[in-house]
């Protein structure tokens, strides 16, 4: 695959190609103090992530990294001293092209969706649209990106872009995030349909086994209603607490030697009955005891606590899978074993 320069990454791609570069751990860390809606369009990028050479992951991580001490240089001192300190240390282009970015991000403009889109994309997906329509979009774009669409017209569609352009004067806020709005969704419709998945199903399976159980949940419902292929083909691979009623006896008992009683009794309080028994029956008849009073006397328990005690169970089983000490089957996924 030829090298991805940087301004040809679409903004979307760019924040998964940094999530699954950056690890599971931490990009799980990140996810927790994302809103619902973002969560969701990072995890269909992640998903339908193409595959990224080297050079362009290497090129993301060197990118956010410099937005970063930017971002601090600017907290610290302000514009003129972060200028000083980056035009030093990375040169006076690379300098004030961070500082447009960062200053830019700080309002969002109209149309801002399409500034990170490649202008090949928008030219193909505005072709359709009035003239006074294309007029505005051009007139909210960045010159050089506009001017890369406009080309791109026929003659005759230039001259009258051209035209409207000049004669904008002003228009309502709410006219203009009602077009906004709708050519968004357009967009969004078109450049969806030439995704295709390349491997990254792997990456998000890998986050959300790693982010806590009300992440996991809000991903796999956000998916479920929007997306639900996609959130099938996540659920053949993710392993969630509820799996362990489908590990071998030997596996669970494997996994109750590394679990602590009290963590064990504090997830089963939200578990089914059938997954309870599963866990009694591989247990000494005075250990299921034990767990069984803990539960009981334990009386009624925060959902959040439940939650995070069950996803330390499942971290368990996951790092023995990892470490090839036992086998185990996720979502209706048959394992083979010779």
């Amino acid at each position: 695959m030829a090298k991805i320069g940087l301004k040809g990454i679409p903004g979307k791609e760019k924040v998964a190609i940094l999530l699954v570069a950056l690890g599971n751990e931490i990009a799980a860390e990140i996810y927790k103090r994302l809103d619902d809606a973002t969560i969701e369009i990072i995890t269909l990028e992640i998903a339908n992530l193409r595959k990224v050479s080297p050079e362009a992951r290497l090129e993301v991580l060197k990118d956010a990294q410099e937005m970063l001490l930017a971002r601090e240089y600017m907290a610290r001192g302000g514009v003129d001293y972060a200028r000083d300190i980056l035009e030093r240390a990375l040169g006076t282009e690379r300098a004030q092209s961070l500082l447009t970015r960062i200053t830019a991000s700080l309002q969002v403009r109209p149309f801002d969706f399409m500034r990170h889109t490649d202008a090949q994309q928008i030219l193909g997906f505005i072709q359709g649209e009035h003239p006074q329509t294309i007029a505005l979009i051009m007139a909210y774009l960045e010159p050089e990106q506009a001017a890369s669409i406009i080309s791109g017209l026929s003659a005759q569609l230039q001259a009258e872009v051209a035209k409207r352009i000049a004669r904008m004067d002003r228009i309502t806020p709410e006219v203009l995030r009602e077009v906004e709005r709708v050519l968004e969704r357009k967009l969004s419709t078109v450049m969806g349909q030439d995704f295709t998945l390349a491997g990254g199903i792997d990456a998000i399976v890998g986050i959300i086994n790693n982010a806590d159980r009300a992440t996991e949940r809000n991903i796999m419902e956000n998916l479920e209603e929007n997306d639900p292929d996609l959130a099938d083909e996540i659920k053949r691979r993710l392993f969630v607490f509820e799996d362990i009623s489908k590990m071998d006896d030997r596996s669970l008992q494997r996994v109750l030697r590394e679990v602590e009683m009290k963590e064990l009794s504090l997830a089963l309080k939200g578990a089914t009955e059938e997954l309870r028994e599963k866990f009694f029956k591989n247990m000494s008849k005075r250990a299921a005891e034990m767990l069984r009073e803990d539960m009981e006397y334990m009386g009624p328990v925060r959902v959040r606590d439940v939650e995070e005690s069950q996803q330390k169970v499942v971290n368990v089983v996951r790092a023995l899978e990892d470490a090839g000490e036992i086998v185990i089957s996720r979502g209706g996924e048959e394992e083979l074993i010779v």
